[in-house]
């Protein structure tokens, strides 16, 4: 009787948080199937990773959806009523600042590292669940800054796409300052200074 094919022996989740680890720290491209395969459940073999994930491609979108939910939770600020405008972009800044030089993950932040060289590949499959996860911070910015508008903490005469755009400048910049080093209260020393481009309204 043909033996039945060996049950995966890795947990799923702890599989997929070990692959964020390694695409986060190389990127997509710089992270072969072999490292993969060596570092995911403790080792597991070619046909049980395609078993389980059915490609690099697809592991690789289900990293992006485990990163959304956990550390790129740092933006949702921008998206919570209860908080003032001005205030939910200073705590979506702060807070990606300090996840991006924790010590405990690879520095930067993968969303923003995906068009910053650490994610070389022209694949716009490979490359959508980025410009995704970018478009909805930047739709949080606008948000804000609209908001900002009606309440009169903004002149009227507010530049929104504009001025969104210099936050989320800023917000992407981030990435290539925490791996060169550049001390968190630096960086947001440097948040406060930004936020002198929210003028109040006369």
């Amino acid at each position: 009787m043909a033996q039945m094919g060996r049950p995966r022996s890795f947990d799923r989740a702890q599989a997929v948080d070990e692959a964020m680890q390694l695409f986060w720290r190389y990127g997509y491209d710089a992270t072969s199937l072999s490292q993969l395969k060596a570092h995911i459940g403790g080792g597991i073999t070619a046909p049980s990773f395609y078993a389980a994930f059915g490609s690099k491609e697809g592991l690789f979108k289900e990293v992006v959806a485990r990163y959304m939910d956990t550390h790129g939770r740092v933006t949702d600020p921008l998206f919570d009523q209860a908080l003032e405008p001005r205030e939910a972009i200073v705590t979506t800044l702060k807070r990606s600042a300090r996840m991006q030089c924790d010590e405990g993950n690879p520095k930067g932040c993968m969303v923003a590292l995906g068009i910053l060289g650490t994610c070389a590949t022209d694949d716009s499959n490979v490359l959508e669940p980025l410009r995704v996860a970018r478009a909805r911070t930047r739709a949080g910015l606008l948000s804000c800054i609209a908001r900002g508008i009606e309440r009169g903490d903004l002149p009227e005469g507010t530049d929104a796409s504009a001025l969104a755009a210099v936050f989320e400048g800023f917000l992407l910049g981030i990435s290539p300052m925490a791996r060169d080093g550049v001390p968190q209260s630096v960086i947001e020393g440097a948040i406060d200074h930004l936020m002198t481009a929210w003028s109040p309204g006369s």
